[in-house]
C-alpha cells in the first residue's frame, strides 16, 4: 500500500515538471518571435511592426520572415496590426479570397519571394522605397501576361512611366506621385468603392495632398460645388489631366496643351448636347470657340492665342454670374487685358461664342452682337447666291457661245473616235463621275459632296453601285471589242508601249526645257495617251475587284477572313483618291485646259478634229496618214478603166 502511495506521488511529480517545462517552452517560443535588443535602434517606424521609434528596439523578424517562412501573417497578428487591417479591406485581399489573383505581403516587400530581401523604406534598395514603388506595382501591373483574366489592363502602369510624376522620379525629385500617394500603401481600393482615395468624389482629396491650392481652388468653383452636390458628370482632376498619363500643362500631345484644351478636354463636356438636356449648360461651346479668331489661330499653330482657360480660369472656373468669376462683366477688362492691353469695357461688350449663340438663347439671351451678326448673314447668304450665280450663268452663257462658234467655224475633218469608242467613253465617263461623287460622299459624310446628294446614305450607296454595274459592264465589253473587231485589235496594237515611247518622253522633256529645237513626232497614241489608258485598265479591275469584295462580303466572298475585306477598303479608297486626281491633272489639262485645245476637244462629242491640231499632236501619224493617202491616189490612177468607161 505505501508503495502504491510512493509511486503515485512521483507520477504527479514527474507530471508537474513536464507541465512547467511545456508551459516554459510555450512562452520561449511566443517570446522568439521578437525578443527586444538594445543593441541598434529601430530606423523606420513602418517596419518595426507599429513599435515606435523612440523605444530603439529592434526585433528578430527571422522568426517570421527567415528563408523558408512561407507565412508573413506569423507576426502580422502580433507587430503589423495596422498594415494588416488595411490590407482585409483592399482590393487585393478580396480578390484572393474570391479565388483570383492578387497581391500579397511578400509580392511587394520582397524580390522574388526571397523574404531576405525584405528592407525599411527608407533603404535605396527596398522594393518599398519610394523611388522602387512603380518599379514593384509594374511587376504585376506592367506585365500583360499577369494582368490577363483580372478584368485590368497593363496600360495604366505604362502611362504612368511616360508622365510628368514618373519622369520627376526619375530626376531624383522623391516627392513627386508614385502608385502609393494615389492608391494608398496597404488599403488600396476599386474606384467604384465609396472609401477608395481614387473614387471619383475622393480624387480632389487625394490630389490636393500635393496640389493643395488648385485642389482648393477647385472645390471652391463650379465643378467643384457640382461634384460636392453628386453631380456624376461633373468633372475632376482627372477628367481634364488624365488618370496616369498625366502631362505637363503645355506639353505637345496632351489633352492640357494649349491648342487641346478646346477640342479635347473642355469638348468632352462641352461641346455636345449630354450637359444641356440634364443640367441647361450651353452646347456647342468648342465648335463655336474654333470658328473664333481665337479657335483659327490655335488650329494654324499658336501657342500664345487664348484657349477656354485662359478666359475662364483653370482650376476657379465660376459662372459669369459668380463676382469673382473670370468671366464676370466686371471683370471682363481684366480678363481680355491680359492679351489685349488696354482693353476698356466698349472692348468687351460682345460674344466670343457667336457661332452657339442661336441656339443657346433661352438660357443667354440674345444680344446686339447675336442679332447683328444675324441679321447680316441674312442679307449676304442671299447676295452671294444671287451674286456669284448670275456670274456663273453669264459666263456659262458666254463659254457655250464661243464653244460653239469654235467647232462650228474650226475644220475638223479627221475621224480620232469612231461612234462605237464614243459610246464607251461616253459611259465610262458617266459612270465614273458618279462613283466619285458618291463614293467620297460616303468616305466624307459632312462634305458638300454628301449635301449635293441629300446627305441619304441609302440614295449614295444604290447609284453608287449602279454606276459601278455600268463601268463593269462597259469594261467587259471593251475587253469582247479589242479581242473580236479587227477595229479594237487595231486599237491595242497601236496601244502597246514601245521603245520609241521611251525616246519620246526625253526628247520632249528636252524640248520644253529648251534643250532641243525640235519636238519628237508622236504616232497615233502617244506616251501621255498609252499611259493614261493602261492606268484606266488597270485601275477598272482593281476598283470592280475591290469594290465586289466589299459589297459581296459575306455571299461570295465568304470564304475570305475579314481582314481580307479592311485590306480591300484600303486599296478601293485609295485608288479611288489616284483615279480622281490623275483625271483632274492628267486627262483634263489633254483635253481642256492646253492653250492648243481650250475650251475643249470636241472628239468626245463627234469624233473628230482638226487636221492642223492632228498634225500638231501626232506629227508621225499625220505623216502616215498622208503618205498613205498619196500611194491610194496613185494606184487609183494606175488603175485600167472599166469596161464601162471603155465603151
Amino acid at each position: 500500500m505505501r508503495r502504491c502511495i510512493l509511486l503515485t506521488a512521483v507520477l504527479f511529480v514527474l507530471l508537474l515538471s513536464a507541465l512547467f517545462q511545456f508551459v516554459r517552452f510555450s512562452k520561449a517560443q511566443t517570446k522568439g518571435l521578437a525578443t527586444p535588443q538594445a543593441t541598434s535602434p529601430v530606423t523606420d517606424s513602418n517596419q518595426s511592426t507599429g513599435t515606435s521609434n523612440s523605444n530603439k528596439l529592434v526585433l528578430q523578424c527571422q522568426g517570421c520572415h527567415a528563408a523558408g517562412k512561407a507565412l508573413p501573417y506569423l507576426g502580422g497578428a502580433l507587430f503589423h496590426t495596422g498594415p494588416h487591417s488595411d490590407y482585409d479591406h483592399s482590393f487585393h485581399a478580396l480578390s484572393i479570397r474570391n479565388g483570383a489573383k492578387g497581391a500579397a505581403c511578400v509580392d511587394c516587400h520582397a524580390r522574388n519571394g526571397d523574404m531576405t530581401t525584405i528592407l525599411p523604406a527608407s533603404d535605396p534598395r527596398s522594393t518599398i522605397n519610394r523611388t522602387n514603388i512603380a518599379e514593384t506595382c509594374g511587376r504585376c501591373h506592367g506585365d500583360k501576361s499577369v494582368m490577363q483574366g483580372s478584368g485590368i489592363s497593363n496600360q495604366p502602369f505604362l502611362s504612368y512611366r511616360e508622365s510628368v510624376h514618373a519622369k520627376a522620379i526619375a530626376r531624383g525629385n522623391t516627392g513627386a506621385a508614385v502608385c502609393t500617394d494615389c492608391h494608398n500603401s496597404h488599403d488600396i481600393r476599386a474606384a467604384s468603392d465609396a472609401q477608395s482615395s481614387i473614387f471619383k468624389v475622393n480624387v480632389p482629396k487625394t490630389c490636393g495632398k500635393c496640389h493643395e491650392t488648385e485642389a482648393n481652388e477647385f472645390t471652391a468653383s463650379i465643378h467643384g460645388q457640382a461634384v460636392a452636390r453628386g453631380v456624376s458628370r461633373a468633372p475632376v482632376c482627372t477628367d481634364c489631366h488624365g488618370i496616369h498619363d498625366i502631362k505637363m500643362p503645355f506639353e505637345q500631345n496632351t489633352g492640357s496643351a494649349s491648342a487641346a484644351v478646346g477640342t479635347e478636354s473642355c469638348a468632352k463636356c462641352h461641346e455636345g448636347v449630354a450637359l444641356t438636356q440634364e443640367f441647361g449648360v450651353a452646347s456647342e461651346r468648342v465648335s463655336s470657340y474654333q470658328a473664333s479668331y481665337h479657335g483659327l489661330a490655335s488650329r494654324l499653330g499658336s501657342k500664345v492665342v487664348a484657349n477656354c482657360a485662359s478666359c475662364h480660369g483653370v482650376h476657379n472656373i465660376l459662372p459669369s454670374s459668380d463676382p469673382k468669376s473670370m468671366i464676370n462683366a466686371a471683370n471682363l477688362p481684366q480678363t481680355c487685358g491680359q492679351c489685349h492691353v488696354g482693353a476698356t469695357a466698349n472692348f468687351t461688350k460682345g460674344r466670343i461664342h457667336l457661332g452657339a449663340a442661336l441656339t443657346s438663347g433661352a438660357a443667354y439671351g440674345y444680344d446686339v452682337s447675336v442679332v447683328g451678326t444675324t441679321v447680316v448673314r441674312w442679307i449676304y447668304l442671299p447676295l452671294i447666291v444671287l451674286v456669284i450665280g448670275g456670274m456663273v450663268v453669264h459666263n456659262a452663257l458666254v463659254w457655250r457661245k464661243k464653244a460653239a462658234a469654235k467647232r462650228r467655224y474650226e475644220s475638223r475633218t479627221i475621224i480620232r473616235l469612231t461612234r462605237n469608242q464614243r459610246w464607251q467613253h461616253w459611259l465610262l465617263l458617266t459612270s465614273f463621275l458618279v462613283l466619285v461623287l458618291s463614293g467620297f460622299a460616303l468616305q466624307y459624310p459632312n462634305s458638300w459632296l454628301a449635301w449635293l446628294l441629300g446627305s441619304n446614305e441609302p440614295f449614295r450607296r444604290t447609284i453608287h453601285r449602279m454606276a459601278a454595274v455600268i463601268m463593269l459592264i462597259t469594261g467587259t465589253y471593251h475587253v469582247l471589242y479589242l479581242a473580236l473587231s479587227s477595229e479594237g485589235r487595231q486599237w491595242v496594237k497601236d496601244m502597246l508601249p514601245k521603245g520609241k515611247d521611251v525616246k519620246d518622253v526625253a526628247q520632249n522633256f528636252g524640248y520644253y526645257l529648251g534643250l532641243r529645237a525640235d519636238k519628237p513626232k508622236i504616232a497615233r497614241f502617244g506616251y501621255a495617251e498609252k499611259a493614261e489608258y493602261w492606268a484606266v485598265f488597270w485601275g477598272t479591275i482593281i476598283m470592280g475587284l475591290t469594290g465586289l469584295m466589299i459589297w459581296f462580303k459575306i455571299g461570295i466572298f465568304g470564304f475570305l477572313p475579314r481582314w481580307w475585306i479592311d485590306i480591300a477598303l484600303a486599296i478601293h479608297f485609295y485608288e479611288a483618291v489616284l483615279a480622281t486626281l490623275a483625271i483632274v491633272v492628267w486627262h483634263f489639262y489633254q483635253v481642256i485646259f492646253d492653250p492648243d485645245i481650250y475650251p475643249a476637244n470636241f472628239a468626245f462629242i463627234d469624233g473628230r478634229v482638226s487636221e492642223a491640231s492632228y498634225k500638231e499632236e501626232h506629227e508621225l501619224a499625220y505623216e502616215q496618214m498622208k503618205e498613205q493617202a498619196a500611194r491610194e491616189e496613185m494606184r487609183s490612177e494606175e488603175a485600167p478603166p472599166d469596161k464601162a468607161v471603155q465603151d
